[in-house]
C-alpha cells in the first residue's frame, strides 16, 4: 500500500532533496544515471504519493541476481510505469537499470530509503583475506562480476558487484 503521510515525503525531501517529476527525469535522464553512477540519489515522482529513487548501485543491498533488470533506454521510454511499479502498491525491490547489459543504477521505492541505516562500509577484500574469509568471484546476472566473501563456517559476510573483478571486489560491503 502507497505511504500517504506527508511526514514521510517531507523527510525524504530534506535528505534527498526536492524530487523530479517524469517528464523532467525524461528530459534529464543521462545526467541523472551519470549522477547516480557517482553516487547521488535523485527522487521521482509520478503522482502525488508515487515516489522512486535512482539510486547507485552500491546502494543496493545484497546481491543483484534475481533481480528485475530493464535497459536504460527502455527505463527512458517506461519511467511512468517504473516509478508506479517501485513506489507500491507493489514495491516488489529495485529494479537495475543496465547499459550494454551491466548494471550502472538502481530504482527502489523512495520510501525505503528512510528505513535504511546509515552507511557502513566492512574492511576490503584484502583485510577480508587476512582474516580468514574466502571471496568467490562469478559472472553476474547481468554481464557483471559478482563477489561473495564467505567466513570458515561458510556464511556469508559481504557482497558485491560491478563491471569487471576489480569493481566487485572494491564494492565488497558488510
Amino acid at each position: 500500500m502507497i505511504n500517504t503521510d506527508p511526514s514521510v515525503y517531507e523527510a525524504l525531501r530534506d535528505r534527498f532533496g526536492a524530487p523530479v517529476g517524469v517528464e523532467e527525469a525524461r528530459a534529464q535522464w543521462g545526467s541523472l544515471v551519470r549522477a547516480a553512477r557517482s553516487g547521488t540519489t535523485t527522487l521521482i515522482t509520478r503522482e502525488r504519493y508515487e515516489w522512486a529513487a535512482l539510486i547507485p548501485l552500491s546502494e543496493v543491498y545484497g546481491l543483484l541476481s534475481g533481480l528485475p533488470v530493464v535497459s536504460l533506454s527502455t527505463a527512458r521510454g517506461r519511467l511512468g510505469d517504473l516509478v508506479r511499479q517501485t513506489a507500491g502498491p507493489y514495491d516488489e525491490g529495485p529494479v537495475l537499470l543496465t547499459r550494454h547489459r551491466t548494471p550502472v543504477a538502481a530504482l527502489v521505492a523512495a520510501v525505503r530509503l528512510l528505513d535504511r541505516p546509515a552507511a557502513r562500509r566492512g574492511p576490503g577484500a584484502d583485510e577480508l583475506l587476512a582474516r580468514g574469509h574466502t571471496i568467490t568471484l562469478a559472472r553476474g546476472p547481468v554481464d557483471g562480476i559478482t563477489a561473495i566473501a564467505r567466513d570458515r563456517d561458510g556464511n556469508e559476510v559481504a557482497a558485491g558487484s560491478g563491471r569487471d573483478a576489480a569493481a566487485a571486489l572494491e564494492s565488497l560491503a558488510y
